[in-house]
């Protein structure tokens, strides 16, 4: 950390803490401190005013920012600069929106044209009838589809999609049960192709399919991978593998080929909007400046409480029932990403880095986990995620009370209360964020996710940490491999773990 850097750090850490009730009776924080963004199907509002983020604050984060470089690493990554230095490689999942180095959204626009000839012909029946597809992958290859499928197809989907990702193999079996193998397609979706989970699955995929009396098992495969010898290599024509780039990290791949089955259920133009939406907040992150820039602001919202506060957690609430997957998508996008112990550098880190995210579904979670952040003795920020049109065609009683409990949280975590009776007394001044969609659609849903990204990108930048690896995920699968091939020893608790269970 340089002399500049740990200056500023100091002066954030000596500023003084008011109250949120004290923030807002100082001045107009909604003006300062939200904003409302025109995207492609629909506006979306972004409250942090009942955060703590203040001037000074602000002041102290645009100078760490300009002193960690923000501005030069946002246009690294932009113009495809190998800014995720470990692995020596450019960053450029928004290329794949249209946003980036022209050759690389040349590249992209080529690929997305691959993967829309195919889609269009499955649809058109040119590989027979399609009822089925289940999508085999985990991590970044799993999460993205998974997420976009469960909230964009509640009213039906062109092509029912199952996606597997454990290797436990009653999750496999699950989408065997809902699927026939002569009207079912299976993607493998595998950057490297040789994920083990996933080319387990994949192999016991192609038995069910010849057990199911399919005489070309290997016919009815699509691969979703970055590096297609492989895939050709292990079985899959040519014609049916779906490239993407390699400069395109797991967990920000649903933009490429890894976003196949969202385009098979819900068909190509819904997936451009998708692309779209997240591309319009590429380009506001990309121009925007200063707190007007809205990843950047909630990335600066964060490390007050993560660097300033001690706050070890985050906690995300979607009160939208299609988003019950958003929390889990989130865990991926900014533990994997920020949840480091060195620097960019390789230097140790200065303080805590990324906060452990978690979340659930409003109003489920009121009745669940809601006493901890109100009385409880943690501090954890909390986002709420809704959408002001409803996704059903129920009463409207019903939408109305799911948003009234959504705000209604937010204004109690910072009002409080004062009772007599200690056990009944809320304490306030909790933080909380609201992210408020006209509506919830392919657009709004891409620029939700591009959102996300792009925070976490800038608070990885201003904690001076490389956003873009993922090594702490090798040493458990090594070590995995090494049980599974037999002749290993391990500490005592492993060995006795292994001699019960009759693995060794």
């Amino acid at each position: 950390m340089s002399d500049a850097v740990r200056a500023i750090w100091d002066g954030l850490k000596a500023l003084e803490r008011p109250t949120l009730t004290a923030l807002f009776a100082a001045g107009d924080r909604l003006t300062d401190y939200s904003a409302r963004l025109d995207l492609p199907g629909g506006a979306v509002r972004f409250d942090w005013s009942k955060t703590h983020l203040d001037a000074a604050h602000a002041e102290g984060f645009l100078a760490l920012a300009e002193a960690t470089g923000f501005a030069a690493r946002r246009a690294a990554m932009f113009d495809g600069e190998p800014i995720n230095v470990t692995e020596h490689r450019a960053v450029e999942h928004t290329a794949l929106r249209g946003v980036g180095r022209d050759s690389s959204v040349e590249e992209a626009h080529a690929l997305h044209l691959r993967m829309k000839s195919l889609v269009d012909a499955i649809h058109a029946g040119v590989l027979g009838e399609v009822k089925h597809l289940i999508h085999i992958g985990i991590g970044g290859s799993a999460l993205g589809p998974a997420l976009a499928i469960d909230a964009l197809t509640r009213e039906g989907a062109r092509v029912d999609v199952h996606v597997v990702s454990n290797i436990d193999g009653c999750a496999l079996e699950a989408a065997f049960a809902r699927c026939d193998p002569a009207t079912t397609l299976i993607a493998v979706a595998s950057k490297t192709f040789t994920t083990t989970e996933t080319m387990t699955n994949a192999a016991s995929a192609l038995e069910w399919l010849r057990e199911g009396g399919v005489a070309d098992a290997y016919g009815r495969v699509v691969a979703l991978t970055a590096y297609p010898d492989k895939a050709v290599e292990w079985g899959v024509d040519e014609t049916r593998v779906l490239p993407f780039s390699e400069s395109v990290g797991g967990r920000y791949s649903l933009w490429s080929s890894i976003g196949f089955p969202i385009a098979l259920a819900l068909g190509w133009d819904e997936f451009a909007e998708f692309l779209d939406g997240a591309a319009a907040m590429d380009r506001h992150f990309l121009e925007a400046e200063g707190m007007a820039n809205l990843p950047l602001r909630a990335a600066c919202a964060d490390l007050i409480y993560a660097r300033l506060r001690g706050c070890q957690s985050r906690a995300v609430f979607a009160y939208d029932e299609r988003l019950r997957l958003f929390p889990d998508y989130l865990q991926q996008l900014e533990m994997e990403s920020n949840g480091k112990r060195v620097k960019a550098d390789g230097s140790p880190v200065d303080g805590p880095t990324a906060p452990v995210t978690w979340g659930g579904v409003g109003t489920d979670a009121q009745h669940a986990v809601f006493q901890l952040l109100h009385q409880g003795t943690h501090l954890i920020p909390v986002d709420f995620i809704a959408a002001i049109a409803p996704g059903d065609d129920l009463d409207p009683a019903h939408h109305h009370s799911l948003l009234a409990n959504c705000f209604a949280q937010g204004a109690a975590l910072m009002a409080g209360k004062a009772a007599r009776d200690p056990a009944r007394a809320y304490p306030g001044d909790r933080p909380s964020a609201t992210i408020l969609c006209d509506d919830l659609n392919p657009a709004t849903l891409g620029a939700l996710i591009a959102f996300h990204e792009h925070r976490t990108f800038a608070s990885g930048v201003l904690m001076e940490i490389n956003p873009f690896d993922q090594f702490g995920v090798e040493l458990g699968k090594e070590i995995a491999k090494a049980i599974v091939a037999g002749g290993a020893t391990f500490d005592p608790s492993t060995e006795a773990l292994l001699a019960e269970a009759g693995i060794q």
